[in-house]
């Protein structure tokens, strides 16, 4: 398949990343100059606050964007929206006054900044560990729940005093249970990322239930003339066809057919199982029913970039593509 376009979310990151550099460099400059120049005045401290208030933008934004292509997209728009307003809001008290950080009279947008910047956290936080979603361990998904349902909790007991101005949150245990999910959280954080990659590095292991490794399909003797009236015999796996760049085939559309003649009442067999093994050998013989004959053969052709046809090529250490690139397809999906 041939490489996509640079899709938005691509772009979208590398404008983020070049905001915060740009930022951080302008914020830098301003200090610099008023270290040598000797003075630094309402001027400067605003336009420093505003490379910082960038900065933070673009790094949640970072992290909201890491799950806006997946099945979560709806979490990372809601952490964009939350992070838009408190960058609008900071702004406001940066600019909005004579002096910095007096242009909010009745204490409203100083409010709406503490808490969108409460959820842009909060938010950016949960995305960036929903990239182990897709992970199905159970151990993963359960510590991913309950990791998720911690930083709700911290998010909305550090907000509700901010809404309520002070009502909510005034005793002691309020801020002791506020310390426990605290605690989950930040247990949660580190350890899942850390277990993930120790459960996908055994994932290289070969699964209990995996059928005991096969020649390739090439080594077996062919199975035409066996039957009488045949007119062919399937292999059990594809061929690897031409050796034109970048395509490979796993699977077999026509694996296991027998011919009219096998049959008394002249129908074609059933197809067996395309493919068995653990490198893509062939199956039962021509005309034979695998056991596992109601998992109907697949059929994949790929247009492969000759970079990565030369890797497939190294994998089959001799053997067929389409063994090696079935043996890939595999190991990837036990992997998880």
């Amino acid at each position: 398949m041939t490489a996509p376009a640079a899709s938005p979310v691509r772009g979208a990151r590398r404008a983020m990343i070049v905001a915060v550099v740009a930022s951080l460099l302008v914020a830098s400059l301003c200090g610099i100059v008023a270290l040598l120049g000797g003075g630094f005045g309402d001027r400067q401290a605003r336009i420093v606050a505003t490379t910082l208030v960038v900065a933070a933008f673009g790094t949640s934004a970072l992290c909201h964007l890491a799950v806006v292509t997946r099945a979560v997209r709806a979490l990372g728009f809601a952490g964009l929206a939350a992070s838009v307003v408190a960058a609008v809001a900071a702004l406001w008290l940066v600019w909005g006054g004579d002096e910095l950080f007096e242009g909010d009279g009745d204490g409203s947008v100083l409010k709406t900044l503490l808490v969108a910047t409460i959820v842009a956290i909060s938010l950016a936080h949960a995305n960036l560990l929903l990239l182990l979603a897709e992970r199905r361990r159970t151990v993963i998904r359960a510590g991913l729940g309950l990791t998720l349902a911690a930083i709700a909790v911290v998010a909305t007991m550090l907000a509700l005093p901010v809404i309520t101005d002070g009502e909510v949150g005034d005793s002691e245990w309020y801020w002791r249970w506020f310390g426990v999910a605290g605690i989950v959280d930040a247990l949660g954080t580190i350890a899942l990322p850390v277990l993930a990659l120790v459960l996908r590095g055994r994932g290289h292991e070969p699964a209990a239930t995996d059928p005991a490794p096969t020649e390739p399909a090439a080594t077996e003797p062919a199975a035409t003339g066996t039957q009488p009236g045949s007119t062919g015999a399937a292999t059990g796996s594809a061929s690897s066809g031409p050796a034109s760049a970048g395509n490979t085939t796993t699977g077999a559309a026509t694996a296991g057919t027998a011919s009219a003649g096998a049959r008394a009442d002249g129908a074609a067999a059933a197809p067996t199982a395309a493919v068995a093994g653990s490198d893509g050998a062939g199956g039962d013989d021509a005309g034979t029913p695998s056991a596992e004959s109601d998992v109907a053969p697949v059929r994949i052709v790929l247009d492969l970039p000759a970079d990565l046809v030369a890797r497939l090529d190294a994998a089959a250490d001799g053997q067929a593509r389409d063994a090696a690139a079935l043996r890939v397809l595999r190991n990837a999906l036990v992997q998880g």
